[in-house]
């Protein structure tokens, strides 16, 4: 290779994707490292002790200066820790490494990488989880900020790229780091150290999975000619030509070419010959349906035999899909007036044609209320993905069937009463559902339902042909006035009330007041100077019952607050409690101990203080209270007393 040609585009790399982590961003080899601690039950098995200076446990949630391999994390500190349910890749039964950083920064990680191409550009990847939680620490802890190292045996570096500070999110989020760098000629072992610079403590506290090494070069762009995509698609038993190309933008000094090809997910192996960025490859009729991969393997001249030295292309790909292999059936023979369904397997898309004109899509076709002139074959083309098809077909039979009626559509009754229904059209009858009918085998049964119900009639002739109809007993329910909850309400501030009305076919009104803005609305605004009760009327026109029902709107002159209370469960003045403040439309009270230190704490929701601070009763002295309202020009301010 020409060293000084790729080292210019490494730096050009490297300067301009420094903020992305300066991952390879040229094209890939395969991995020829790839550390994933492996999977299986927990705990996983502890790393060998050149790996790590921290010491193994076999438990979650390590202390500081500890690790663990696990597949899972929950509840670790009381909860600091966010819970992990996999590794990296969402696997639960794969392990990632749980590190809890020793108080002093050091490394926490070392490995030696063997058998690596001098000379040669690679990348490195590692992923990497904050575990704290956002709000663990007082919102202060330590962030992980990790340093990666790639050194020769000796010591010296090569190459190396720091994190910066990983913060805390309020989910966990695995987030790949890395780089790439290049191997001297005559070094093909490398050690890889991962250092954290931050101290342990409160925080520090991380998950490391997928560590890999994979060969780093120019960027090779694979294609298809003709086509606007990676994938082709072609059916079974087509012969087709196809045109593979890959354009291999500039770093390498004298590349050699090698095509490659897998099926259905194989190894990959190298066509012969194939030693070209363009590759002209023939589908023959006969060649077996499956997936047929194709990339171009590329490196300098000498090394295109060592996997460990070469990259290769992202695939191109030809399915050779199978013709569809068809089934059709229907629910035939069927009664008129019944739903026909015609059915149809084998591929992805479906086009029905038939009698009548017919014209469907899908699998499943269903035509309800069928007639005689429905009957007859069914044609339907099945197409897969790729756009193989095939034509089925299916035998459509319709028996003329009954006529069910009932003698009305709609009936209205008050809850307790009941209605004749009257049906016909058929040889047997069936009422359903049978809930409040007299009988339900009989065409002219009684129905007394406590709900509203809608009745269907089954009748059936001698062919065993049925056909329905319905019908709909509304029942009217005695009206149920809710005139919502007693409210406050601070002298000429007016409040809107929240009542309701419950019932089917109903009319409601207010008590006349000449405090009340409309009385039939359910949420009109008051304003009276005084306290009052405010009377809400529901009734049924239909006949079926009134209810009444009275809210009381208490009036404050003022927000009244309490100097004093005593809070030793003697039942008398245990608590703080100012009533007024369910009078204000939003408020927010807090209350201070003599530190400056927020002990009780309301938002628009007004409760009594019992004196106590986080479940701890408060000690007997004078605390400081504020109360925040769009009510007051300036904040209330004063000071209640607890007495023990």
């Amino acid at each position: 290779m020409n060293t000084r040609l790729f080292t210019i585009l490494f730096f050009l790399f490297t300067a301009v994707h420094t903020a992305s982590a300066q991952l390879c961003q040229g094209s890939l080899g395969d991995p020829i490292v790839n550390i994933s601690f492996g999977a299986g039950s927990n705990p996983g098995p502890a790393l060998s002790a050149a790996a790590t200076g921290y010491q193994y446990v076999s438990n979650d949630c390590p202390n500081d200066g500890f690790y663990t391999l696990r597949g899972n994390s929950t509840n670790c500190f009381g909860g600091s820790w966010h819970n992990l349910n996999g590794d990296h890749t969402g696997n639960a039964n794969g392990y990632f490494m749980l590190v809890n950083a020793s108080i002093q920064p050091s490394a926490f990680y070392l490995d030696t990488v063997r058998g690596l191409c001098g000379n040669t550009t690679y990348e490195f990847a590692a992923w990497v989880v904050n575990m704290i939680k956002p709000e663990s620490c007082q919102g202060n802890s330590n962030q992980p900020n990790l340093t990666f190292r790639i050194e020769k045996l000796d010591g010296s570096l090569l190459q190396t790229y720091n994190s910066n500070n990983i913060p805390p999110l309020a989910s966990p989020l695995w987030k790949q780091y890395g780089f790439f760098f290049t191997t001297p000629v005559s070094v093909s072992d490398v050690v890889l150290r991962i250092i954290n610079n931050a101290p342990g403590g409160c925080g520090n506290d991380l998950g490391l999975d997928d560590i890999t090494f994979r060969p780093c070069g120019p960027l090779l762009t694979s294609s298809i000619t003709g086509s606007t995509t990676t994938i082709e698609d072609i059916c079974e038993g087509t012969a087709r030509n196809f045109t593979f190309a890959c354009t291999v933008s500039g770093g390498f000094n004298s590349p050699t070419y090698q095509w490659q090809t897998s099926t259905n997910g194989g190894a990959w192996t190298d066509i012969p010959g194939a030693n070209n960025v363009n590759l002209n490859f023939p589908f023959l009729a006969n060649v077996p349906a499956g997936t047929y991969t194709f990339r171009l393997a590329v490196a300098e001249a000498g090394n295109l035999g060592s996997p460990q030295c070469r990259i290769a292309s992202k695939p191109v790909t030809v399915r050779v899909n199978a013709n569809p292999v068809t089934t059709t059936s229907n629910n035939g023979p069927i009664c008129e007036g019944s739903q026909l369904q015609l059915d149809a397997t084998g591929g992805s898309q479906y086009q029905w044609s038939g009698p009548n004109a017919y014209n469907g899509t899908g699998a499943t076709q269903t035509i309800g209320n069928t007639q005689l002139s429905q009957a007859g074959k069914y044609y339907v083309l099945v197409k897969n993905d790729a756009g193989c098809t095939h034509l089925d077909s299916s035998l459509v039979s319709v028996i003329p069937g009954p006529t069910a009626t009932i003698s009305f559509s709609r009936g209205v009754i008050c809850r307790g009463d009941s209605i004749q229904l009257l049906g016909s059209g058929g040889g047997s009858y069936e009422w359903i559902p049978p809930t409040g009918l007299s009988a339900t085998a009989i065409p002219d049964p009684k129905a007394s339902p406590a709900d509203s119900t809608r009745y269907r009639l089954v009748v059936t002739d001698a062919n065993s042909c049925t056909d329905t109809a319905n019908t709909d007993i509304i029942v009217l329910t005695q009206p149920i006035a809710d005139a919502g909850p007693d409210r406050a309400m601070l002298e000429n501030d007016p409040i809107t009330l929240s009542a309701n009305a419950i019932g089917n076919d109903i009319s409601f009104a207010w008590n006349l007041s000449p405090y009340i803005s409309n009385i039939n609305t359910l949420s009109p605004q008051v304003n009276p100077p005084l306290d009052e009760w405010f009377v809400l009327n529901a009734s049924s026109p239909a006949g079926c019952g009134a209810d009444t029902d009275s809210v009381l709107v208490k009036v404050y002159k003022q927000v009244f607050v309490p100097n004093t209370f005593s809070p030793n469960a003697d039942f008398i003045n245990d608590s703080w409690n100012i009533p007024a403040l369910s009078a204000l439309k939003t408020f927010e009270l807090m209350v201070y101990n003599r530190f400056g230190q927020k002990v009780f704490y309301l938002k628009n929701e007004n409760r009594p203080w019992d004196g106590t601070f986080k479940g701890k009763e408060q000690p007997t002295g004078v605390y400081t209270y504020v109360i925040y309202s769009n009510r007051f020009i300036n904040p209330m301010k004063g000071t209640v007393m607890i007495i023990r």
